[in-house]
């Protein structure tokens, strides 16, 4: 299926086959020596590893927790000990979120940065395929997880990554309205952010990508400061 023309959609789960850039079939035509490779970013590869391990950590953190309350082995008084029962309760409820959303989390979904646009290939959400003709800008974005207690600094702080992107024309969401719930997200102005999660890995291939296709749309990447907060 070639990139969406004026008006049309990409059908929830649809696997988007972009177009040769000689017009030809991508089985049938010679590519141009020129034209760069399609960088394919497995935004879903790993998820299902981090999803166990944070069910783990939150997990094991509630039940020792509450345990340690249940047996006495909180200092403090009675109000001490009821304080840390709840909170043992909530790292449980934390541990829990992973495993309640599964099918979500660990989807399969990519990010592919190629010769015609970019696209987001997810096959159990909405997919979507943007040209590059009506983009005016694509940037990076990531931002720091600040750090308050000493706890936080015992571990790696979270970097947010998202992709920006900036339509070149009034028309592009009624021509886009798959990609509505983007618009504007997270305080991006006049664009549309997709969050990719905490994963700093994926910002060199983005910028590969863009500088290797489309070096004059590309508006490199963005540091917003620090962030409270998963998106």
């Amino acid at each position: 299926m070639a990139y969406p023309g004026p008006g049309e959609r990409i059908p929830p789960g649809q696997f988007v086959q972009a177009a040769s850039p000689l017009g030809r079939s991508p089985q049938g035509g010679a590519r141009p020596q020129a034209a760069a490779e399609p960088v394919v970013v497995d935004v879903g590869a790993g998820s299902k590893a981090k999803a166990v391990a944070a069910a783990v950590v939150a997990g094991t953190l509630g039940v020792v927790t509450v345990a340690s309350a249940l047996t006495g082995q909180v200092d403090g008084g009675p109000a001490t000990t009821v304080v840390a029962g709840v909170l043992g309760v909530v790292f449980i409820a934390l541990g829990l979120l992973p495993l309640l959303a599964w099918r979500k989390i660990t989807r399969p979904r990519k990010l592919v940065i190629e010769q015609v646009g970019i696209r987001w290939d997810d096959p159990r959400g909405t997919s979507w395929a943007v040209p590059w003709h009506e983009l005016s800008g694509v940037a990076v974005s990531r931002t720091v997880q600040r750090r308050f207690k000493l706890d936080d600094y015992l571990l790696p702080r979270k970097v947010m990554v998202r992709v920006d992107l900036f339509p070149a024309d009034p028309g592009f969401r009624v021509r886009h309205p798959e990609m509505e719930p983007l618009w504007e997200f997270h305080r991006v102005q006049n664009g549309y952010r997709l969050p990719l999660g905490s994963a700093p890995k994926h910002i060199d291939p983005i910028d590969r990508g863009m500088r290797a296709h489309r070096p004059n749309l590309y508006l490199g990447v963005r540091d917003e400061g620090f962030v409270v907060g998963l998106v």
